[in-house]
């Protein structure tokens, strides 16, 4: 895994909301030149700030610092501190501490809005979760203390970050505004040095209004994929998806993304998870036969996924059950949704349906997880139910 964040990246690198509430219109714009404004003033600067523009600039700036929280884990401490929760998927400092420094964020500029997080702090509790705790605390002051004011700073200690990773314990619904995260998207990718992703995601009366996904190993350009790493993307509704590089400089330029052109099925990409208990994998390979696609399949870990078929690294993403019991997160798909949909793309489950946000924290009205660009999509889910229906 590349360093591209240091352990103590400094105050310019890190300091919240100097970020620009960015757009093509405006790229100079920042969130704190909005604050000093009317809002009525503020709104006229364009479209594509106006909207969401402070939660759109907070959450950019809580998905960079997060990922530089992963980032330092990974340098620091490999996998020496992996619990092993009772899904059996690794959870490490890295998810601990950057929930921390999300919800914390959140919580210092949306008091009033709660968060549905994966992570609670009971591994953290006690004499049998102190030196995790110490861990964490350790790892979340040394790669964001330089940023913080000295208020801040001070919050950071081990009480306040057991309390910030438990604001992430509420229920979801289909009233009001709260946001959903999670840390780190694709656990075992980011312990193999491989594909994982911080994403978060703000829901309203059951909607996706706005999705950050930061991948910080995957290439910013893919036809290099040697090159430079790290992708930050971003979709707020009705404003399109733009992708930048995950660097926490202001000056960095958003490019708008868009779902690949492809028109023949034949000559799509597939893009799967690496596990096999995330995704049937011979299911896919039987719906790619039946759509005559005969490239190699593209495999990755995390909403890196959602990234890749926006972006038009490839055309189709496919998440299918994998037993009848087993009921998908609304972290695990909420900002890679908007994102697809934002870039011209469309997702829905196996049968045909939206994903549904609204229920809780759970997708438990849908089966499944099918993305693809939008000229393709309905024989992309035609293949999909065609070939479930023989199986079964």
């Amino acid at each position: 895994m590349p360093g591209k964040f240091a352990a103590n990246a400094g105050s310019a690198t890190l300091c919240l909301l100097v970020q620009a509430a960015r757009g093509p219109a405006t790229p100079a714009t920042t969130l704190r030149s909005l604050y000093k404004l009317p809002l009525t003033t503020a709104r006229k600067i364009s479209t594509h700030v106006a909207y969401l523009a402070k939660e759109r600039a907070v959450a950019i700036e809580a998905v960079e610092r997060a990922s530089q929280v992963c980032q330092a884990v990974f340098q620091r401490l490999i996998t020496a501190e992996t619990l092993t929760k009772k899904d059996k998927s690794p959870v490490t400092v890295a998810d601990f501490g950057a929930q921390a420094v999300v919800n914390h964020i959140l919580e210092r500029y949306f008091p009033d809005d709660p968060v549905v997080g994966e992570e609670d702090s009971k591994d953290l509790q006690g004499e049998e979760g102190r030196v995790l705790r110490e861990k964490v605390t350790e790892l979340v002051n040394a790669t964001t203390g330089d940023a913080m004011s000295s208020d801040e700073a001070s919050c950071f200690a081990r009480s306040c970050i057991l309390r910030a990773i438990d604001r992430g314990q509420y229920a979801g619904g289909p009233r009001g505004r709260h946001w959903t995260l999670d840390p780190i998207d694709g656990t075992k990718g980011f312990l193999r040095g491989e594909q994982f992703a911080v994403c978060l995601a703000l829901i309203i009366d059951g909607q996706v209004h706005l999705g950050v996904v930061g991948c910080p190993n995957l290439p910013y350009d893919m036809s290099k994929p040697d090159g430079e790493r790290g992708v930050l993307m971003v979709a707020v509704k009705g404003q399109g998806a733009f992708q930048r590089k995950l660097s926490a400089d202001s000056s960095e330029q958003e490019t708008p993304v868009h779902v690949s052109g492809v028109q023949n099925t034949s000559d799509a990409v597939f893009c799967e998870s690496v596990e096999a208990q995330h995704s049937d994998h011979s299911t896919n390979a039987n719906i790619a036969r039946l759509l005559g696609i005969t490239k190699p399949s593209v495999r990755m870990d995390s909403q890196c996924k959602y990234a890749s078929v926006a972006r038009g690294d490839a055309e189709i993403y496919l998440r299918l059950p994998v037993s009848e019991t087993y009921v998908e997160k609304i972290w695990d798909h909420a900002s890679g949704n908007i994102i697809i949909h934002e870039a011209g793309g469309r997702v829905s489950d196996i049968n045909g349906k939206p994903l549904d946000f609204s229920i809780g924290r759970t997708l438990s009205a849908n089966k499944g997880v099918v993305a693809a660009s939008a000229k393709i999509f309905d024989e992309v889910i035609g293949a999909v139910q065609a070939t479930l229906a023989k199986d079964n």
